[in-house]
């Protein structure tokens, strides 16, 4: 029987253990959206995780969505993030990049002159992002041309080969959060016609074509993707046969052998049972359909964690917050010791303060 400190094999990569650092934003770029000398260290010290999922970056300038978030589409931060993986490898961990695009949940005053932020849709949600004036609501968007997607796909394989020259172990899609690819997912927001709207298969059209690109350019043995299908996170509904839909997806996504599928269950920041889903969904219909490793998420402890493990339900458990108070994570998981609190107003943005002065346990006597 495993245990969540038993090593793996992920895809084409080994893991010491199955705990994971989920990707978490923490808006400290620095001039050039590029990951600076605390990011560094703030990967390092956290290296100890069997993977590192390094925060949601932009795969474009178009893909931006909030203030000091880095990029991964130059030659200064592909230059930049090599000092990350290198210090991290050093430590003897490992590190996967997020590739992002936000889709509309963006300000003009984020993108490149001034430009409306692009989705499967031109309408706004009802949600606020982080800009240079504080949180400010989203700008209108506009609906993406069909002939306008071969270039984001394009975007995606560009980033994908930038993490790995970069020096990442991988790369995780983000198809959560009801960022550009969930928009394109959920009929609550796709309301085009044509090759990527309508039915299931026209909106899951993208997310698959995106997985094509990556998968082709780097080996699908280095490739994941994150999903939400429960989650309203960012003012977006749920699709109105989320069971089907996400069964389909991952489906087509069996045949391209993935490294593992990273799935937040429930809500986002909130319960994994959320008491107005109205049909309950079964994350194991989809964890029958993957392939590769099965990533849990959302509020795990200790306990359930070690269950998931020992019960099969997952191969891997990320942490979020529990990995930003604390570095040491996977010794105080344990030792069973007691995590250090968590710095709320130092989570976006600032400087080391809340971000690599966290202390680990013997410094904490």
């Amino acid at each position: 029987m495993p245990t969540i400190f038993d090593p793996i094999e992920m895809g084409d990569v080994a893991l010491a253990n199955r705990i994971v650092m989920a990707p978490l934003t923490r808006n400290r770029a620095v001039a050039g959206l590029k990951p600076g000398e605390l990011t560094i260290e703030y990967y390092r010290q956290r290296a100890s995780a069997g993977l590192i999922i390094a925060e949601a970056t932009q795969i474009s300038p178009m893909g931006q969505g909030y203030l000091d978030t880095p990029g991964i589409y130059s030659p200064e931060q592909v230059a930049a993030w090599k000092k990350v993986t290198a210090a991290v490898h050093g430590s003897g961990g490992r590190i996967f990049l997020q590739l992002w695009h936000v889709g509309r949940i963006s300000h003009t005053s984020l993108l490149p002159d001034g430009a409306a932020p692009v989705s499967s849709t031109n309408r706004r949600p009802n949600a606020k992002t982080f800009a240079a004036d504080g949180f400010v609501d989203v700008s209108e968007p506009r609906a993406l041309l069909d002939e306008e997607i071969p270039g984001v796909v394009a975007d995606y394989r560009r980033a994908a080969r930038y993490a790995i020259d970069a020096g990442f172990d991988g790369v995780e899609v983000h198809s959560a959060n009801n960022y550009l690819l969930e928009q394109f997912l959920r009929d609550s927001v796709n309301d085009r016609e044509g090759p990527y709207g309508g039915s299931i298969a026209n909106r899951a059209r993208l997310a698959v074509e995106v997985m094509q690109a990556v998968t082709s350019e780097i080996g699908a043995g280095r490739t994941g993707i994150r999903l939400s299908p429960m989650t309203v996170f960012n003012d977006t509904p749920r699709d109105s046969d989320p069971q089907a839909l996400y069964n389909h997806l991952v489906g087509e996504l069996a045949s391209l052998g993935l490294a593992y599928i990273h799935v937040i269950q429930g809500e986002t920041g909130g319960s994994r049972y959320p008491d107005d889903a109205k049909v309950p969904f079964d994350y194991g219909a989809l964890r029958a359909l993957c392939r590769g490793c099965w990533m849990v998420n959302n509020g795990y402890g200790r306990e359930d964690a070690k269950r998931a493990i020992a019960d099969g339900t997952a191969d891997l458990v990320a942490f979020g917050r529990p990995f930003i108070s604390n570095p040491d994570l996977v010794r105080r998981l344990r030792e069973g010791a007691p995590l250090n609190p968590l710095r709320e107003d130092k989570l976006y943005g600032g400087g080391a303060e809340g971000y690599t002065d966290y202390p680990e346990l013997d410094a904490a006597g």
